[in-house]
């Protein structure tokens, strides 16, 4: 079964993006078959594999045209198993193009059901908002991956995230779980990166993953270079921390599905 795996948080600025890209690239450095899907209309996570001109067709038009296909629109990265579903701007007009269709919600479940088979892990990248994109996210996601960044005010906001988590669950999709939380531009130097740690902690518990994402330049350069922090740095500090990440969300995944055939045989 694939594991799709929606990384969200309305706060911007927290990392979002820098962990779907990086995550993405330290699965498939695993052996993991990965697509990532970018829904985040400033489409950042494209950017860091082609040029806009290079995108002729994106995300936008598979959920707004029935008529393309997924399939068509993925396109290979330098990582021989990564592969991408391109964001372009255009994906800013989806709430309105989509506005009164009674099947919005699932648009992006059954654009993906077909190609699921292909790969191992999906990662969704989504928009700072909790509108039609992040909702078909987590309506087809079967985990959700909150990324925090190390500052005062940190959890501000993740109540409406967790809210909206809570209302999908209840209704189009209950197999819906918290993966967990990774902290992100952590700095070991600053008591505030300290003192938010033992917060965040407070508030998530073992949702927490243990591994932390630090403070580093080299993550904020890869993607002006066309490349992941694994093939731009790999001894860099952000490479060994997403590939330790990307661990903690293999055994996690395994975990859960444990439980679940547990749960169904019971």
């Amino acid at each position: 079964m694939t594991a799709i795996i929606t990384v969200a948080n309305q706060k911007g600025g927290v990392g979002k993006t820098t962990t779907a890209i990086n995550l993405s690239a330290a699965l498939a450095h695993r052996g993991k078959r990965t697509l990532l899907i970018d829904l985040d209309p400033q489409a950042n996570s494209t950017i860091a594999f082609y040029d806009t001109g290079e995108i002729a067709t994106s995300m936008f038009d598979v959920l707004s045209d029935s008529r393309t296909t997924l399939t068509a629109v993925i396109k290979p990265t330098k990582d021989p198993l990564l592969f991408l579903g391109p964001g372009r701007l255009s994906l800013a007009k989806l709430e309105q193009v989509l506005a009164g269709q009674f099947d919005a919600p699932f648009k992006l479940k059954d654009a993906m059901t077909p190609v699921l088979k292909d790969y191992d892990y999906v990662i969704l990248d989504t928009p700072p908002s909790l509108g039609i994109l992040t909702v078909n996210a987590l309506v087809a996601s079967t985990h959700l991956l909150v990324p925090i960044q190390a500052a005062y005010f940190a959890i501000e906001g993740t109540d409406d995230l967790l809210e909206t988590y809570e209302r999908i669950r209840a209704r189009p999709n209950p197999g819906l779980k918290v993966l967990g939380v990774v902290i992100t531009l952590f700095d070991r130097r600053t008591n505030i990166s300290k003192d938010t740690h033992g917060q965040i902690r407070s508030v998530f518990g073992e949702v927490l993953f243990k591994t932390k994402i630090t403070k580093n330049v080299r993550l904020e350069e890869s993607p002006a270079y066309k490349e992941t922090i694994l093939t731009f740095a790999p001894k860099s500090p952000g490479a060994v921390e997403y590939k330790k990440l990307a661990g903690e969300v293999i055994q996690r995944v395994e975990e859960n599905r444990v439980t679940h055939h547990a749960e169904d045989a019971a």
